[in-house]
């Protein structure tokens, strides 16, 4: 199946938590962890258990950046810089390189202005577990 989700990141489950109704899949992508919050019965599903292969699915619209050290719930902070920022109408794509992979926002022109984002700046690319998809 081919998607139109700009960040797509292969791995190996690292653990599965299951709860009362949803579960906690840690995926490892080249070393970095990838936290999803998915049903339970999607995990059954798909058969998800430690050692099986998995790809994290993040669409850009759910990919908040930030910068520095922040406290915040979002299980998923992914720190490294500035790959490159497109600049729309209303709406810019930022990439963020990290040394694990790339992942892109979808994030407002004034964002990018307010936050000084631009090439070689250090950048934190944050998602909430509930906002990345699951797939095999």
């Amino acid at each position: 199946m081919t998607l139109s989700a700009r960040n797509q990141f292969a791995g190996t489950v690292k653990s599965v938590t299951e709860g009362a109704v949803n579960g906690i899949v840690v995926i490892d992508v080249k070393g970095t962890p990838v936290t999803a919050t998915i049903s339970n019965e999607a995990i059954k599903d798909l058969g998800l258990k430690a050692g099986a292969s998995a790809t994290a699915v993040i669409k850009a619209t759910e990919v908040m950046v930030g910068q520095g050290s922040m406290k915040i719930s979002a299980r998923n902070k992914f720190a490294g810089k500035v790959a490159s920022v497109e600049t729309g109408a209303v709406n810019s794509i930022v990439a963020v390189e990290t040394p694990a992979f790339t992942i892109t926002a979808t994030i407002s022109n004034a964002a990018v202005e307010e936050l000084g984002l631009k090439a070689g700046a250090d950048a934190v690319a944050v998602v909430k577990a509930t906002s990345v998809m699951v797939g095999c």
